[in-house]
This record gives structure tokens, sequence and C-alpha cells, in this order.
């Protein structure tokens, strides 16, 4: 990591830290003559505003369950994936799980475990992405797992950086993803190429879970971990259905990813 890049983490996180208890609100009057057209956003406003308030909605888990992203959102889409703000709002998502982490105490058991997903989470798949729309096309199941076979993804930087963080305190590294079994070979060597390592478990998709939803899956598997007794303090997805469902972690951290969703 950068000389930069540190320094832009440790003042998020030492601004998390001043104004965890001071809270701000923005009120903004929105004129009468909008009104709300669905995907074609707001009749009247420009496209970049809509598409904004549009992320946000992802975001805050508003949109629901949505399958492409709206057509006049592309160069919104492709411009924050490759832009510096992407990078500023998971390093801010980085700054807060870190800043949670650091009041945990570790018992030293082995039994304090940090939950993560992997794509998006882990691993960004904006290689593949670039090349089929930016989200903005119908997810190919043959083409995606044609790419995940290559085991090429790199590390998001900001979650690379917080997993070193978290092994340092004493954490536990599970590893939930959505990815199927038969993946396991080029998921655990695309990790260790983009600089993972020393975790306690990968947890993939078996033949039982084919036709769950991820909240029913991934709820299962936290499930089963705190009946072995482990202590599930942290969770981190680039979806909600990476974090939803029972039973839910002391803190869920989401990163941002306006491509696709995952119910």
């Amino acid at each position: 990591m950068s000389p930069f890049r540190f320094l832009h983490l440790l003042l998020i996180l030492l601004f998390s830290y001043a104004s965890a208890n001071t809270y701000h609100s923005l009120l903004r009057m929105v004129p009468d003559d909008r009104v709300f057209s669905g995907s074609a956003g707001f009749r009247g406003a420009a496209d970049g505003i809509f598409c904004d308030s549009w992320r946000l909605s992802v975001e805050t888990n508003n949109a629901g369950h949505w399958r492409i992203i709206p057509e006049n959102c592309l160069g919104m889409v492709e411009e924050y994936m490759n832009g510096d703000r992407y990078s500023s709002d998971s390093d801010v998502v980085g700054a807060d799980s870190l800043s949670f982490a650091m009041t945990v105490q570790i018992e030293g058991d082995g039994k304090d475990i940090w939950i993560f997903d992997i794509d998006e989470t882990l691993l960004s798949n904006l290689p593949y992405y670039v090349v089929h729309g930016y989200g903005s096309e119908v997810f190919n199941e043959t083409s995606f797992d044609e790419w995940v076979d290559l085991a090429k993804a790199p590390a998001l930087p900001t979650s690379l950086w917080l997993y070193e963080e978290l092994l340092g305190l004493g954490f536990q590294i599970v590893l939930l993803t959505g990815r199927s079994e038969f993946q396991r070979s080029a998921t655990e060597k695309n990790l260790l190429f983009a600089g993972y390592h020393s975790w306690e478990r990968l947890i993939l998709r078996q033949t039982a879970d084919i036709g769950k939803s991820a909240v029913v899956y991934k709820s299962e598997r936290r499930a089963e971990l705190e009946a072995q007794g482990f202590r599930i303090h942290g969770n981190s997805g680039d979806q909600w259905s990476d974090l939803l469902g029972s039973p839910m972690t002391k803190r869920s951290f989401k990163l941002p990813n306006p491509m696709y969703c995952v119910e």
C-alpha cells in the first residue's frame, strides 16, 4: 500500500473516532414538477442527478431486487467504479470496520471471527464487468464461471488492508461466498494471487444449497458457525444478502457495488 493511501485511511479512521457522536442533517426541497418515472429517472431532471439518487437507493437497500442497471446510468456506473469515489467510499467502510474491530476483546481461543464475502468484497471482478457493460447486461453465469477459472481477479485494496489488520488483532477469518464447491481450487488460487492468506475457513455452496437464496444460504452457515462456538463479531459484504438474515453478526459493513444485485 502506498504511503498516500495509508495516510488517507488513517485520516478517515481518525475522523470516524472524532465524529462518532456528531450528527448532521441536510434538507433539500424537491420541486413539485419532478415526478418519478421508474428506471427513466425523474422527468425534467438530469441523468446524473437521478443516477446518483438511484445508487443511493441501492446502497441503502431501498431499490429492492433489480436485474440490470438503469440504461441511462451506464456512464455513471463506469465513472464511479473506475474513479476516486468508489475507492473513497470503500476506504470509509474499511476505516469504520477497523474502528469497530479495535473495540472487540479477543479471547485468544480461536473463536473470535470476522466473515468476508469474496466477490466485490475481497476480490474485484471489475476486469470482467468492463467487457460486460458494468451491469447493463443480464448476468451470464457461464461467462462469469470462465472468468473465475482464470483466477486473476485483483484484491480490493481497502479490503486487503482491513484483512491484514484484522489478522493482526487476532481475529480468525472465515470466507463465506456464493461461489460453488467446484470453484474451490480456482478461488483459493485467486485469493493467494491477490495477497490473501491464513483464512480459517472457505465456505462455498454445496449441492444441497442449489436454489437457496443468498440470505437463506448465508444465514444457515452463520448459524452453523455459532453452533460450533464461534463468536461472529463482524461481517463484510457488497450485497445486502451477505449481511441480512438470522443470526446477524454484531456489526455488518456493506461495501459499495452499483453493478449488480444478488438476492
